[in-house]
């Protein structure tokens, strides 16, 4: 049967789809268009003169070994916001799903973080981990622990990591609660009852039928990670110390608003943009049949 909605003419789709066309393309394409050729050109320190230069401003930063440590910094930063993010989602989502009394106030509560703004998230977790007014902070230092985020890279980059996957949790636990509740309940009783218990069902049956959703959220915390963190990282570290917690989307504000460098700065919005693009395409080509399969 066919459920193919049929227009007279053409004049009400166009009508419809028009809507959402100039939102697209007054927020997405005429920003993204202004970008590519802003980072074709270079201005004077005064603004006053723009300067067309087609590559040179990708030449340098490809060349700059600061861009090139940003860069790693925030393919490791990424990586592990999404697993911590997802990985905690996926292990609340499970006891959420079970039958236990009161369930539908944990899932209530569960959720309520990701109606806190990312700046807040990185404020919340001064409270507890600030060496100097956060209870868990001043514990650890009590314990003879030297915990200082402001002057350790490696423990500046631990708290961006937990602010920012906490912050995401409770979006990836609305999905993977809904994915686990979407498995049909024979196909478990089954394996239980063909002697499969515990973490053997969960990896051979709950993994395999949670794969599509896993592979959305994959992709949905990795853009997440590279993008909408800059609060929480500003809020927290402001990139430091030094540089140790400086991922693009930070060097691109920092060297765009705060260093008035507007062709290099677009230049890297650019690039990461088209990062983005590439790895999305990618997954979708390729891990995307595997969900199918």
């Amino acid at each position: 049967m066919d459920r193919r909605t049929v227009f007279g003419g053409w004049l009400l789709p166009v009508l419809l789809v028009l809507p959402q066309l100039l939102l697209t393309g007054f927020f997405f394409y005429w920003p993204a268009g202004e970008a590519v050729w802003s980072s074709m050109t270079s201005q004077d320190a005064f603004g006053e003169g723009v300067r067309f230069v087609g590559w040179d401003n990708f030449a340098e930063l490809l060349a700059d070994p600061l861009y090139l440590e940003s860069a790693v910094r925030t393919v490791v930063f990424c990586g592990a916001v999404s697993i911590l993010a997802m990985g905690l989602a996926l292990a609340l989502a499970v006891f959420a799903d079970r039958e236990v009394r009161g369930r539908h106030a944990y899932r209530t509560l569960l959720i309520w973080p990701y109606a806190v703004a990312p700046a807040m998230s990185a404020v919340l977790l001064l409270f507890v981990l600030d060496p100097r007014v956060g209870l868990l902070g001043r514990w650890l230092n009590r314990m003879g622990l030297d915990w200082d985020y402001h002057l350790n890279g490696n423990q500046a980059l631990l708290m961006v990591v937990m602010a920012s996957a906490w912050k995401q949790v409770s979006y990836n636990f609305i999905f993977f609660l809904a994915g686990l509740q979407s498995i049909p309940r024979a196909v478990t009783e089954a394996a239980r009852m063909d002697g499969a218990k515990g973490w053997h069902r969960f990896r051979t049956i709950t993994v395999p039928l949670l794969a599509p959703t896993t592979f959305f959220l994959l992709v949905v915390n990795l853009v997440y990670a590279a993008f909408d963190t800059f609060g929480t990282i500003n809020a927290l570290t402001h990139g430091g110390p030094g540089k140790d917690t400086e991922t693009l989307v930070l060097k691109v504000f920092r060297d765009g608003v705060v260093n008035q460098d507007i062709g290099s700065s677009s230049a890297q919005s650019v690039i990461l943009m088209l990062g983005v693009i590439a790895l999305t395409a990618v997954q979708f080509r390729f891990l995307g049949r595997r969900t199918e399969t």
